[in-house]
């Protein structure tokens, strides 16, 4: 008995694991569509980056299950293109399914386009995709699965893959087709028990060691080591995207450097003499733009899974080690403890002297400071949270900077293309995937608006989120950037420059999402907290200063041939005083 190849298709991806798929309908991929609205969770968005972001997030919530985007062909394919790179540049898994026009009007080439809708899809996924394939013909079950699994094995990344109508609604027979599926075994280059060995033994001789866990790093291996890093007494910093691998309160916690870092784990890094690097490429968003005074004093140990990333040439790495970063952290987690004790306490000490909320920030009479606004917003989540502090702009780094993780909570975000209007879609897909669990987005409003089409989503799939917009009327960072380098000249930047911002208790009301304002002294507002707690969606304004200055941060200069020169990563504006300097500055020249 024959089937329809796009029911074979729902199928296989059903016996894959994907449990979701997110999708905006369209005439070329109207087979697979509605072959998968029979195997599984088909979830509308309004737009196709939506579809791709959400997909990139619910799977990156691991919590046992996945998510696909689907789309037509033509624009379907070109309006998820931003999605795909946003999961490139994060190493993220991301299939996306693209419809195309029929193989007879396929135009291999010859023109620029003979079916209707029809563009080169492959080719233009091909740059930001592990794989980009055209399947213009059926293939077998195990072909297919191996299509797939090409983004999950080694270093991840999006697999695109373009299915013309004709192919979808051809008519098969399955048992022909149902080959063997291979495992998806991840593929990492072994590292030998020297190396091991090596590692340990420069972590055993070093006074100030330092761990710094990217998102290599798997949640399920860190949650089984939570102990383990307690014991073996090596202050442990976090990448971005690797937050939530441990708690703000775990006794080696001791924060997340970056550029736009927490000054005291800046402070800390820069100091230690010994840095291990496990599972995080060392971008320059990590290391600062100044990547030459990173660790300026510590030996560089980098493990990673890709080659190109330790033979990049930034920073200056005396080590590198390809693979699998986990089986280092588990090996040196059964390595006996040194004697770090000073250094440990040194930590703690620095950490004391440089809080996370400092002073000298200019906050307007009657706003709400948005590192206390972050603070507090950290003391009232659960464990059981999914925190989704969006991708770019002031709302993304107070966040990075303040915010207090719990353990057991998700957090997502999507920091290397930085792109505005992630946070929605992002929120989205993990609600989604959270079944249930409170899902909290924290963006700005310059950001929101480029993808407030998705309240929709959000409002007609009845989703566990709490949205809170930081409302400082438009682009903060584009405004800061603009005064602090060209005079205070704003072009585009706020609504006094063109820039169109919604009444936002209009644009909520209209998709029936309750929403307030809040300000100083939000964290015990009995309205608040009650729609905090209450189940569906909920919108919050979060009154910022348009004004509002944004320290510390590294600084950096135009210089005379028109170029930027910044300060290293534990040199934050403002400048510490001389006291302090000297007191948190003990292993590195005041």
């Amino acid at each position: 008995m024959t089937e329809k190849y796009s029911d074979v298709l729902a199928q296989w991806l059903a016996e894959l694991g994907y449990t979701h798929c997110f999708f905006v309908a369209g005439g070329n991929i109207m087979h697979l569509l509605e072959s998968c609205s029979h195997t599984m969770t088909c979830v509308p968005v309004v737009h196709e980056v939506a579809a791709g972001i959400a997909a990139e997030y619910f799977n990156e919530v691991h919590l046992g299950s996945k998510a696909f985007a689907m789309v037509t062909a033509g624009p379907g394919l070109t309006n998820i293109v931003t999605a795909l790179g946003g999961a490139w540049l994060e190493s993220r898994e991301l299939l996306v399914i693209g419809g195309q026009v029929k193989t007879a009007d396929l135009n291999r080439g010859q023109v620029r386009q003979r079916g209707i809708q029809e563009i080169d899809g492959v080719a233009i996924a091909a740059p930001v995709a592990e794989k980009s394939l055209l399947v213009d013909k059926v293939v077998d079950r195990g072909t297919f699965a191996e299509m797939t699994y090409c983004g999950m094995s080694g270093r991840k990344g999006p697999v695109f893959l373009e299915i013309p109508l004709d192919v979808q609604g051809s008519k098969v027979e399955r048992a022909e087709l149902d080959t063997s599926t291979p495992a998806a075994v991840p593929a990492f280059e072994p590292i030998a028990e020297g190396t091991l060995a090596v590692i340990a033994q420069k972590l055993k001789d070093a006074k100030r060691p330092a761990l710094l866990l990217g998102a290599g790093i798997d949640r399920e291996v860190a949650a089984g080591l939570q102990d383990a890093l307690a014991g073996l007494g090596v202050p442990v910093f976090l990448t971005w995207n690797a937050m939530d691998r441990m708690g703000s309160d775990h006794p080696m916690y001791f924060g997340r450097p970056n550029t736009w870092g927490q000054r005291y784990s800046n402070v800390l890094l820069q100091q230690s003499d010994l840095l291990i690097a496990l599972g995080t490429r060392l971008s320059m968003q990590q290391t600062g733009f100044n990547w030459q005074g990173f660790a300026p004093v510590a030996e560089v140990v980098h493990v990673d899974c890709d080659r190109e990333e330790l033979e990049k040439g930034h920073p200056r790495v005396d080590l590198p080690v390809c693979g699998d970063a986990n089986v280092v952290l588990k090996y040196l987690t059964t390595q006996p403890g040194g004697a770090w004790g000073e250094w440990v306490a040194f930590a703690r000490e620095v950490k004391a002297a440089l809080p996370l909320v400092e002073d000298g920030n200019n906050t307007g009479d009657g706003y709400l400071s948005p590192w206390v606004f972050a603070d507090k917003l950290g003391a009232l989540t659960k464990a059981d949270d999914i925190v989704i502090p969006c991708s770019s702009g002031s709302a993304f780094t107070i966040m990075m900077q303040t915010f207090a993780q719990k353990y057991g909570q998700r957090i997502v975000t999507d920091k290397g293309l930085a792109s505005m209007g992630y946070g929605l879609s992002g929120a989205i897909g993990a609600a989604v995937a959270g079944k249930g669990r409170r899902t909290i987005l924290v963006e700005g409003d310059g950001g929101f608006i480029q993808n407030l089409q998705e309240l929709g989503t959000a409002a007609a799939n009845k989703l566990n989120l709490k949205i809170f917009i930081f409302d400082d009327n438009g682009y903060a960072s584009i405004r800061m950037t603009q005064i602090n380098y060209f005079g205070g000249r704003y072009v585009g930047c706020d609504t006094s420059t063109g820039l169109g911002i919604p009444k936002w208790e209009h644009l909520f009301a209209a998709y029936d999402i309750p929403v307030m304002r809040v300000g100083i002294g939000y964290e015990k507002d009995p309205e608040f907290l009650a729609r905090m707690e209450a189940e569906g969606p909920a919108a919050f304004l979060v009154h910022i200063d348009p004004k509002q200055t944004y320290f510390p941060k590294i600084t950096s200069r135009v210089t005379e041939s028109g170029g930027m020169e910044s300060n290293p990563l534990h040199r934050m504006s403002p400048e510490l005083s001389e006291a302090t300097a000297a007191q948190v500055f003990r292993y590195l020249p005041v």
